[in-house]
């Protein structure tokens, strides 16, 4: 079994309801043993879209990095991900930040994430479930963190 950091975000049709039913959705990749509270994030890289809900899961899964990948992959196409432009508005997106005791840079995977430690919108959720992110988190520069508001 191995332990792995899951990044979801969502900003079309009702984002809150899409990353609780992606959160559901990877108990077919392994099982949950950890999950943030939902953020409300600013868009980043394309911000001319609607604002993102964020969420950070921890997974304990039999599935080797790849594998996991191409599940996620499915996983998104099922539930309403359709191809679109990078970093641009999605129904759902998951993202594997960090694989334990894993470090890979192959074309379309590299573990850990290559911006984790740059993206508030994702490091901010980690940390909170994740408390090796915790200082990563609280090094973001104060305008960055601010820019992720828990959803009430």
């Amino acid at each position: 079994m191995a332990r792995a950091g899951i990044g979801l975000g969502s900003n079309l049709g009702d984002p809150a309801a899409n990353v609780r039913a992606a959160i559901d959705a990877l108990s077919e990749v392994g099982t949950v043993t950890g999950c943030s509270r939902l953020y409300r994030t600013k868009p980043w890289g394309n911000t001319a879209q609607p604002d993102f809900c964020n969420a950070a899961a921890i997974i304990e899964t039999h599935l080797p990095p790849r594998e996991l990948l191409l599940h996620l992959k499915a996983l998104e196409l099922r539930l309403g991900r359709a191809p679109a432009e990078r970093w641009g508005p999605r129904a759902i997106d998951f993202d594997i930040l960090f694989y334990d005791g894993v470090s890979l840079d192959e074309p379309g995977l590299q573990l850990p994430h290559p911006r984790l430690l740059e993206r508030a919108f994702v490091l901010v959720p980690l940390a909170e479930i994740d408390e090796r992110f915790a200082v990563a988190a609280e090094a973001l520069p104060p305008a960055e963190r601010a820019s992720v508001e828990a959803n009430p």
